[in-house]
């Protein structure tokens, strides 16, 4: 992700716990972040696999988050995240104000 990127922007914060197997997970997942990558107003993606796992995108506006949302493969990959691959998930909305870093080089 581009740390010199305008504030304020925005973030979408998808923790979730997974079902058993992978049942085209991983595709679609690869799938989304490539689509994703394309959209307007898209600036990153970070992501922790774990208990729970934790997706981090960043974009310029609520505007490119709604568009995101309502696209129709990323529509459909959520149904299918419902019915076969989530047994929890939550989606915080965040604008990001601020931030800084370390990096030990």
């Amino acid at each position: 992700m581009d740390n010199k990127m305008n504030k304020p922007y925005y973030s979408v914060i998808f923790t979730s716990k997974r079902t058993e197997g992978d049942d085209g997970y991983a595709h679609m997942a690869q799938k989304m972040e490539e689509l994703a990558k394309q959209q307007e107003g898209f600036l990153g993606i970070e992501s922790a696999q774990g208990e729970p796992n934790i997706t981090v995108s960043y974009w310029e506006s609520l505007e490119a988050i709604k568009n995101w949302k309502a696209n129709t493969a990323h529509l459909y990959a959520q149904e299918k995240g419902k019915q076969d691959w989530y047994s929890w998930f939550k989606v915080r909305v965040c604008k990001v104000e601020r931030e800084y870093e370390f990096f030990k080089g």
